[in-house]
């Protein structure tokens, strides 16, 4: 028998740990979703044609909008799948339990969102680099502070870290029952439904609204922290009872 104690920090640090090795395919997917997503945007977000006749002017606009959405997409499913049985079992590794496994995939999602988001934000001049290195194509650029650039990160990384946080919570639901792989859809679909019979607007709107159109970057910051950690809380309360159905 050992008399070594095991202390839940350094259990949740065993299994951080870990789990950035076991989930490495993770971020294989992260470059492979960015990738198409440049690819996607190699014509640019926006274009503009006008001519006269002598001179055809066409203006593109290019930002990492699309990359920013597709990596949202990978959070959102990466979210879901760290909450799959086989990355369940990885657990059994340690002297664990439900808390310090969901503590430890907290601090993975955040770290995929870390990296997500300042990848995402940097596609952007790995886009323009390619265009100019084989289109030779000449551009003029908006002058973009440190400051900008690191609130631009840190947004991105937030929407990413949210994102997460609601795929956990809609993995731990269908890993408790697979009931809500229907009832979840289900519902989305019947609220828009809703909406459209009641003419009012569709709530991904109010969605919208509330956390995008926030000009506070504190309120903002405040808005999506408490969000994911609602959902976060929620997703251990489901992966507990599971624990205790067992």
């Amino acid at each position: 028998m050992s008399f070594t104690t095991a202390n839940l920090p350094d259990v949740v640090k065993s299994q951080f740990l870990f789990k950035l090795k076991a989930n490495i395919d993770s971020f294989s997917a992260l470059v492979g979703i960015q990738l198409l997503a440049m690819l996607f945007s190699m014509g640019g977000a926006n274009s503009y044609v006008s001519s006269s006749d002598r001179m055809v002017l066409s203006i593109s606009y290019f930002s990492s909008d699309v990359v920013i959405a597709f990596t949202m997409i990978w959070a959102f499913v990466t979210g879901i799948t760290i909450t799959t049985k086989p990355n369940r079992n990885f657990d059994f590794v340690f002297v664990t339990n439900r808390l310090s496994s969901s503590l430890a995939n907290i601090l993975f999602l955040l770290t995929a969102s870390i990296v997500g988001g300042v990848t995402a934000i940097l596609a952007r001049g790995l886009l323009l680099a390619v265009r100019y290195i084989f289109f030779h194509e000449h551009y003029f650029t908006l002058p973009v502070t440190s400051f900008d650039f690191l609130i631009g990160v840190g947004a991105t990384v937030l929407y990413l870290f949210c994102l997460s946080a609601i795929g956990y919570f809609v993995g731990a639901l269908v890993q408790f029952s697979k009931l809500f792989v229907i009832v979840i859809p289900a519902v989305l679909i019947g609220m828009l439904f809703i909406s459209a019979v009641i003419n009012s607007e569709p709530y991904l709107v109010y969605v919208y609204e509330f956390y995008l159109v926030e000009p506070s970057f504190g309120l903002f910051f405040f808005k999506v922290v408490l969000t994911a950690f609602l959902f976060f809380i929620a997703s251990i309360g489901i992966l507990n009872r599971m624990e205790v159905r067992r």
